[in-house]
């Protein structure tokens, strides 16, 4: 298994521990090869979605999450998403523990 492929798997992995098991079991449904066809053009919606995130309720959130998901279909994308989504859990992380304090 390529490095990309790899270090993707084990950041979804990681979101899904993060998420809610609601969220974390609908990650894994789109992860799955058969939701394919649903993957991509939900991944190409969220990132036009976050490209007009002037209007309401459309967002910035949406291109990151729009990304991750294509990343899963297209190589070039794996391993910058890969490292993208460990870093928003590190700082989610680091956000926890001085809320704690």
């Amino acid at each position: 298994m390529a490095d990309g492929k790899r270090a993707l798997r084990a950041a979804f992995k990681r979101l899904e521990q993060e998420v809610p098991d609601w969220l974390a079991s609908a990650i894994r449904w789109l992860r799955h090869p058969a939701s394919r066809w649903v993957r991509l053009p939900a991944g190409l919606l969220l990132v036009l979605g976050g490209i007009f995130s002037i209007l309401p309720f459309l967002g910035i959130w949406m291109l990151p999450l729009g990304l991750l998901l294509l990343a899963a279909d297209i190589p070039f994308l794996r391993m910058p998403m890969a490292s993208f989504t460990m870093w928003c859990i590190r700082m989610l992380e680091r956000f926890r523990r001085r809320r704690e304090t």
